[in-house]
């Protein structure tokens, strides 16, 4: 998918066609604003960010053409998470998942409140 020109999260959704993607999209987009309340949801780089007030996006989640990505962007969380990331198919600061259905929520809630609670700098 090319880069977004959506003005908010709910615009961006709104152009995922594929329902499976949208559900998990959605899903990803609740346990961010659970788990990040103190951080401010925006557009940044075409895809829906999350950020500390005033700060650098740390995270984010875009749907691909190949996968659905989760952005990390802080180096000291994906560090303390080395184990459980291991298997995982990653990029430099993300998460690829080629199907919706291997998604892993439970690891996805535990990064999400590991950035929330350790303030870091995002790369």
């Amino acid at each position: 998918m090319p880069r977004s020109t959506a003005e908010d999260v709910d615009g961006y959704l709104a152009e995922v066609a594929d329902q499976d993607r949208l559900t998990a999209l959605i899903r990803i987009r609740e346990l961010c604003r659970a788990e990040l309340a103190e951080y401010e949801e925006v557009m940044a780089w075409g895809m829906p960010s999350y950020r500390r007030k005033g700060g650098e996006a740390e995270i984010a989640f875009v749907n691909q053409k190949q996968y659905v990505s989760f952005y990390l962007m802080r180096p000291d969380i994906r560090e303390g998470f080395e184990e459980r990331l291991a298997d995982q198919d990653m990029g430099k600061g993300c998460l690829r998942f080629r199907r919706t259905e291997a998604i892993d929520y439970g690891l996805v809630r535990d990064l999400l409140r590991a950035a929330a609670t350790t303030p870091g700098e995002a790369c």
